[in-house]
């Protein structure tokens, strides 16, 4: 989403069979909320499949790595890194801190904005080491309550770009939805309406695992 900078969101940790629809939908939040490339680890094959079949039908640019090295990754990452913990320090608080760090900040008082960083976004699965809240540079919290680590990470990157991810624009998508109060409207991206009705469940309904062949990989999860 950024020319200057990368967003990465890294799923730390993966137990096959009970993690599968929650690293799947980390994936989904870290596309759709502005990221630019989601790594998970190299046994979650299949949601790395059903975030590349979303990206497929609704646009990008998106990528999706397996990675057998996630400690070494963190731990070689050359920009700013932030782990998401509900033991973190209020997201509130250090925002403006994040945004500065990686160059998102307004200009100063002398018309000179932080330079461009890239960012690494760690959401823990399993039990996540001590080494990792040392090494991050940010450790934030979002609520400092149980909760989904989605939840958290959807909220992170809200405030990350301040809003401005909800109007992005997404190149070679097969198809859009079309926003509207009433009805699910799925239109062809080139050439005018494709579907209507309510044939199929799109990314507003069940668990926004997209439509068609997305939606149903997903929902084997």
């Amino acid at each position: 989403m950024n020319d200057a900078r990368e967003v990465v969101v890294l799923r730390y940790g993966h137990r096959p069979g009970r993690d599968d629809r929650m690293t799947t939908h980390v994936g989904l939040t870290a596309r759709a909320l502005g990221a630019d490339r989601v790594i998970f680890p190299d046994n979650a094959g299949q949601s790395a499949e059903t975030i590349r079949g979303v990206t497929d039908r609704f646009g990008g640019p998106f990528a999706v790595e397996l990675r057998d090295d996630q400690k070494a990754f963190v731990g070689n990452w050359e920009g700013v890194v932030v782990h998401l913990t509900m033991y973190g320090e209020r997201v509130q608080d250090v925002e403006g801190d994040v945004r500065e760090a990686v160059g998102l900040d307004e200009p100063d008082v002398v018309g000179e904005a932080s330079p461009p960083r890239d960012l690494l976004v760690v959401v823990g699965g399993e039990k996540v080491p001590w080494a990792l809240y040392e090494r991050a540079d940010f450790n934030v919290g979002v609520t400092n309550q149980p909760h989904s680590e989605v939840a958290g990470l959807a909220v992170f990157l809200d405030r990350l770009f301040d809003g401005a991810e909800l109007d992005r624009e997404w190149a070679d998508a097969d198809r859009r939805v079309v926003p509207e109060a009433t009805g699910k409207t799925v239109v062809d991206a080139e050439e005018g309406p494709a579907e209507e009705g309510p044939a199929e469940e799109g990314p507003a309904e069940g668990n926004g695992d997209g439509v068609e062949g997305a939606g149903e990989a997903a929902d084997r999860d």
